[in-house]
Parts: C-alpha cells; structure tokens; sequence
C-alpha cells in the first residue's frame, strides 16, 4: 500500500508549474480520499505518436506525471496510435494529414524507449487507446458522437475560427475530441493532463465521463514550454528545441544559451525542484548573493543528468567550460574541408596564399548555420569568432590548406578552405 505524504504537501508539489486545475477543490477531495483508503488515484496524459523523437516541451507533462508517481499515485503514460489515425487538430489552421498505422507503430516504439528517462517503468501503466477505441466499431462510434452536438464541437477555438473563415472542417476532425474524452471513461481517470491548449478535449474527457455515471476527472493543465529563443512554444520546426536524444554537450550548449528569466521557467517546468528552492534561487540572485550563470549551469547539469547520467552531464559542463570560459579548443574538435569556389567572395584577391571568403557561406557550408541567411544574422548577433578573434564583416581573409578555429554560439569546428 503506498504511504501517501500529508493531502496539502502533494498539493504543494502537484501545482508546481500548472496552469489550471479544474477543479482544485475535487482534486483536494480525491486526494483525501486515497489518503484514507490507501488507494492511489488513477493520472493519465495521452500522447499521440506524431513524430519520432520527443523534445523538452514533450517532457513538461511527463515530468507532472511523475510529480504524481511520486506521491504514490498510478500514472498512465497512453499511447494513441487509434487517435493518431485521425490527427489531433488542436492549434491547425487545416486538416492534418493521417500518418500511416506502420509510421505510427515506429514512433511509438520510441516514445516508449524515451519516456522511462522521466517516468519508472515499473510503475508506469502503458496503454494503447487502440484498445477500446479500435473495439467500438462504427455503432458504437455513432452512439459515441450521439451525445454531442455540432454546435458544441464548434465552440472550439480551432473549430470556431476555420468556419469562419471558410475553411474546411473534416468530419473525422471532429471525432478527435470525442475519441480522446472516450479514452477516461475506458481508463476510469481520475486526473487527465494535458497542454493549455489541450483544455478543449480534456473537458471532453469530464462531460462523458458524468453520462457513464462516473465522478468527472480532474483537469490539470501544463503551461506550453518556451523554446531556446524565449519568444515560440519549443517546436521542430521553428528550429528552437533540445531533443531528449542529443548529445550531453549539444544539450548542455543549448541550455546555458537560454537568457537568464528564461532559466526560471525551465526550473519551475522540467526539474523537480521545489517552487520554494526556485523562488530562494531568485531572491539570491536578486540580492548579488548568487550569480545566474552557475545556477543556469546547475540546471544543464540537471536536465542532461536526466536524459543521459551525472558523469555525462559532469564532462559537458566541463567541455562547455574549457569552450566557452577558459576559451580553450577541445582536442576532439571535427576537421571539415571546404571548397574556396564554394565560400569565395567577389571579386577575391590572393596573396601569399590569403584569400578572402564570406563568413556566412563559410559558416553554412561548416554545419555552424543552417542556411546562409542564419549564418548572416549569427554575424550580426556578434557570434563568430575565427581563431579566437571575434568577427563582424562578411568577408575575411583566411589562409588556403591552413587550419583554423570558427565557432558560432556554442558550436565549434576546425575548418579548412581548398582549392
């Protein structure tokens, strides 16, 4: 029998980066009641299966899910490769494209592998709404929908805007909700939890729980993760996130590149630690008693301690510190070759084997850019440096068959330029 901690001390850590619980008050009640029956409350967040590899945004719910594993209740890390089949349309101006039950099968395989860096296999519940959702056949669908209107499915912000605009609206869109509600009735879920923007499908959740006469769940929202440039939600494809899966050094690099306000939302997001040690923190360093760039290295050293262990997180702070403090160049730096047709400026003059290159070619062809307007605005943010030197012009004379250092931000490479 779990021996639960005192109902307002689970409360204490279970609000720690919530955006909304709905309701506190039943969330109180059910954890009074498991603390006098001995019976954990069931917490589940489901996950659908849309791409590979997880990021840190990912990890904010997971990392709510083990605040409640902690305390000593179920947690059900669900799968949903059946709602997967129809794409969530939460936050889309159109209609997802379906993936494939193969493309879905392969990405759940790795969640899986991912998720238990968070969470502990052995008390983790894995589910797969396939399950029950793959059992309803097309009657049970029809009863399914029979309980919501139309009108109800558009009062969806998504929902609402696309009509308006005339956009098409998929029908199987519309199931989406509906689907993922059915999945607490099947799971009989205490708690749900969900992104801010999930809110929409987790009330679902609570309004057809009460006509199969169970107690509604309780909603528990999570704040969207800021990504490494502070301004979007961490996305793939807005090029600012920290994969679960990337080196200890590339996780660490990207972690102290965050500003200093930003650490905070990242203490208070995807660590455990305390709301209470979080706000000392801020009081420490507001009165000069402790400086932000060691407790932002703390916080890399936490976060990489995660994903990958202590000794792994240890030798990347310590690489970054050689990098970045000691300015010094690590032994195992890459050697990449670069064709001078290729990086070449205008109208390049050579002498004693100098020619001139643009450094935003260069930086894009050595891997330190994504493309050659990023490598234009690393110049502009005062963020490359050749040889230690750091570098403001476009073009700059380099020695041809000659090594040399270029790093941008936090990335480093040993370069050579051939003809």
């Amino acid at each position: 029998m779990p021996q639960f901690l005192p109902v307002d001390e689970q409360l204490a850590y279970l609000r720690k980066g919530a955006a909304e619980i709905i309701r506190e008050s039943d969330l109180r009640e059910r954890l009074e009641k498991s603390l006098a029956s001995g019976k954990p409350m069931r917490v589940k967040a489901g996950f659908d299966p849309t791409a590979p590899d997880l990021h840190l945004g990912h990890t904010v719910l997971m990392r709510k899910l083990k605040h409640f594993q902690d305390m000593g209740h179920t947690v059900i890390f669900l799968i949903g490769d059946f709602t997967g089949l129809i794409g969530d349309p939460t936050g889309r101006s159109a209609t997802r494209p379906p993936l494939s039950r193969q493309q879905i099968d392969q990405n759940a395989e790795t969640y899986k592998a991912q998720v238990f860096k968070i969470l502990d296999r052995d008390k983790t519940e894995v589910r797969f709404n396939s399950e029950w959702l793959g059992k309803l056949g097309y009657e049970g669908f029809v009863r399914l929908a029979a309980k919501f209107t139309v009108s109800q499915m558009l009062e969806r912000d998504d929902f609402h805007k696309r009509f308006e605009e005339e956009k098409p609206i998929a029908m199987h869109e519309l199931l989406y909700p509906i689907a993922q509600g059915y999945d607490s009735v099947a799971l009989e879920a205490d708690v749900e939890l969900g992104g801010t923007d999930q809110k929409f499908n987790l009330l679902m959740g609570r309004e057809l729980q009460r006509h199969y006469g169970q107690l509604p769940q309780i909603v528990l929202t999570t704040p969207l993760l800021e990504g490494i440039d502070g301004v979007q939600k961490m996305s793939k494809s807005y090029g600012n996130y920290i994969g679960i899966t990337e080196t200890p050094q590339e996780m660490f690099g990207k972690i102290m590149s965050i500003s200093d306000g930003l650490m905070w939302r990242y203490y208070e997001l995807v660590t455990d630690i305390s709301m209470a040690d979080v706000e000392r923190m801020k009081r420490d360093v507001a009165a000069g008693q402790a400086h932000p760039m060691k407790l932002k290295m703390e916080l890399g050293k936490l976060i990489v301690t995660d994903f990958h262990s202590l000794q792994a997180a240890q030798q990347a702070m310590q690489d970054w510190s050689s990098m970045f403090q000691k300015d010094e160049t690590p032994e195992d730096l890459p050697l990449v070759s670069v064709r001078f047709e290729d990086v070449a400026a205008p109208n390049s003059s050579s002498s004693d084997g100098n020619v001139q290159v643009k450094l935003d070619k260069l930086l894009a062809r050595t891997g330190l850019a994504t493309s050659v307007t990023d490598g234009l605005r690393k110049l502009k943010q005062n963020a490359v440096k050749l040889d230690g030197e750091l570098k403001t012009d476009l073009v700059t004379a380099v020695k041809l068959g000659s090594e040399f250092t270029l790093r941008a931000g936090r990335k480093m490479v040993r370069v050579s330029v051939e003809r």
